[in-house]
């Protein structure tokens, strides 16, 4: 992997210090909890557009997405058809609620038609899933980096913290929104330029369309799925009815979107803004996922590394597994070379025996980048197999119920965890940035790796922005028995944003990689979202449910979800229609039982 050239640093620092540096001075002086939360109502519909997409398009969306497409196809664009639905709903039923009742936070609706232990309850939900997020968010680009540039994981977790945290904190919202601007055109620019040379890359004889039927003929062009199973992730089911529950929650309840739109001048311009978002999501996450699967067609053509981790391939070589793994990449070699033929016979004609061919071969394919995963696990081992039998060989000395002996057996758990974040297997998140760096000509790395960098910063913004929001107006304003004026509010809410940054960084220094980092931001949010929208839907809909019933079954409904989820009863994104439909029903139940007693008595 080649290293960064001057032009390419200039390009990043330049980038990363205009954007930090124009948002800092842009939005210096707030002076009112108004000013710095819903940065004085002054948005326009098309910034709060852009302000929307940017808080969900963060650095995992380019790392993993564009991984995802590599390995799988463009299946996930599913995930978001049901985003347009949502949004619609939002622009009907939330956002006019909001504007009516002036609230800061989404919870504080929550108040005003229960009580405030829900709406703490609510907010405390919230302060789970997204300071989670929120350290993903900065951990995503900063493993990747880490192995791009060699610098320490912490050194870059603390400068992407940082360098959000300055701005974040000096200007609130208004900050996080003007300077979003400035980072979706790097992104826009930075995957269109990317998209651009990729096709230039691409043998001169072979079209775009011709590059789609290659990418077709392994079945990554495989779109839409209309199955009803369950065991598949990603169908237009799952998408248009779990993607809505999820994508109602995110949108409609999670407070770092409904922090951009309460920034918008009126209702209309609100409403504006997320219909705008509806429109362009679907096809800028399809464009992204486009990129993904045409850096597969140019691995058609070039030969690819079984692992995309440079650190891995060079552990496995290093241990007794390095002969089978040469073994394994020469059959790769081979196989390469006859998907090549394949793909260059495919652009010249239409025959579909060619394209059952490419798909077998492609098939086999996984199942070596399979395989060569299994090999660096047993290097792992291997290499730390005599620290592991002198700590088993202690083990066995030792009484089983000795406090000892849970010690030892801690000693050698981590031990194992030390290995296997030594060695990463799982290179999906780092297919992109690999083909960037090795590819990509000098200016333009820089500039990619500023889009990674920049969406890693605009959605860890919105984030820490939308935590800080929360503690300081729902738990610190709502609880505290003194009198508090706008300035002590505006400066209480800056103190909550330096410290949500920097509990930020330190979940980000201790994650580890997931199977794939867009899936697990999903996943984290699909636990808690449900149950929040099922809330919001009782709030909304059955004014006969009162505070009493919401509480306990909300807390009975969080409870279920996650085990649930531990014992895997669904995929994940069912959980958002799960989670709502359930603290209805058991806010009904415990309500009619109520009624019930009542009427009894």
């Amino acid at each position: 992997m080649q290293t960064l050239n001057w032009i390419d640093w200039v390009v990043l620092i330049a980038t990363l210090v205009i954007i930090v540096g124009y948002g800092t001075w842009k939005t210096r002086g707030s002076k009112s909890v108004n000013d710095y939360v819903r940065g004085g109502n002054t948005a326009q519909w098309w910034t709060i557009g852009l302000s929307v997409m940017a808080t969900q398009a963060s650095a995992i969306t380019f790392l993993s997405t564009t991984g995802q497409a590599f390995s799988d196809g463009m299946g996930f664009v599913q995930f978001y058809f049901g985003l347009p639905i949502a949004m619609v709903i939002i622009c009907l039923v939330f956002i006019p609620l909001y504007h009516r009742l002036k609230v800061y936070t989404a919870y504080q609706f929550l108040e005003n038609r229960f009580d405030s232990k829900t709406r703490i309850l609510t907010a405390v939900l919230f302060l789970i899933q997204r300071g989670l997020a929120a350290g993903i968010t900065i951990f995503a680009p900063a493993i990747i980096l880490s192995v791009v540039l060699g610098w320490n994981i912490i050194t870059l977790n603390i400068i992407i913290g940082l360098l959000v945290i300055i701005y974040t904190v000096s200007g609130g919202t208004k900050a996080v929104t003007v300077t979003q601007k400035q980072q979706m055109f790097v992104i826009f620019a930075g995957m269109i330029a990317a998209l651009v040379i990729i096709l230039d890359l691409i043998p001169k004889d072979v079209s775009f369309t011709k590059a789609l039927d290659i990418a077709g003929a392994s079945g990554r062009m495989d779109i839409l799925d209309f199955s009803f199973d369950l065991e598949n992730r990603y169908t237009v089911w799952s998408g248009l009815i779990g993607g809505t529950f999820l994508m109602l929650s995110y949108f409609g309840t999670d407070q770092s979107q409904v922090q951009r739109y309460l920034s918008g001048r009126s209702m209309k311009g609100m409403q504006m803004g997320l219909i705008f978002n509806g429109l362009l999501k679907v096809p800028m996450q399809f464009f992204i996922l486009l990129v993904g699967v045409m850096v597969f067609v140019f691995y058609q053509f070039n030969p690819a590394p079984l692992n995309f981790i440079d650190a891995s391939t060079e552990k496995v070589l290093a241990s007794e597994y390095s002969q089978q793994y040469q073994n394994l990449q020469e059959e790769q070699n081979k196989l390469f070379k006859k998907k090549k033929e394949l793909s260059i016979l495919l652009a010249k004609s239409e025959d579909e025996s060619l394209r059952q061919s490419i798909f077998k071969l492609d098939s086999i394919e996984k199942k070596h980048r399979l395989h060569s995963k299994y090999l660096i696990k047993k290097a792992i081992d291997s290499t730390y197999a005599n620290e592991y039998d002198k700590l088993n060989s202690e083990l066995s000395n030792l009484s089983i119920d000795s406090y000892a002996y849970k010690e030892k057996q801690a000693q050698i758990k981590a031990l194992y965890d030390e290995a296997a974040k030594d060695t990463e297997t799982n290179d999906r998140d780092y297919m992109f940035i690999t083909f960037v760096l090795n590819h990509l000509p000098k200016g333009l790395i820089g500039l990619l790796l500023a889009v990674i960098l920049s969406a890693a910063m605009s959605s860890t913004a919105s984030e820490i922005n939308a935590l800080a929001t929360i503690t300081s107006i729902d738990l610190y304003g709502k609880n505290t028995k003194r009198d508090i004026d706008e300035k002590h509010m505006v400066k209480a809410t800056k103190i909550f944003t330096l410290i949500w940054g920097l509990i930020a960084i330190i979940i980000a220094c201790f994650a580890n990689l997931a199977e794939n980092l867009i899936q697990l931001v999903n996943i984290i949010g699909s636990i808690f979202y449900g149950n929040v929208l099922g809330i919001f839907l009782l709030a909304f809909f059955f004014k006969f449910v009162k505070a009493n019933a919401v509480f306990v079954s909300a807390i009975i409904t969080q409870a279920i979800v996650i085990i649930g989820w531990w014992l895997d009863w669904m995929p994940y994104l069912w959980l958002n229609l799960f989670g709502c439909v359930l603290v209805i029903i058991i806010s009904l139940l415990i309500q009619l039982i109520q009624k019930t007693n009542v009427a009894s008595q």
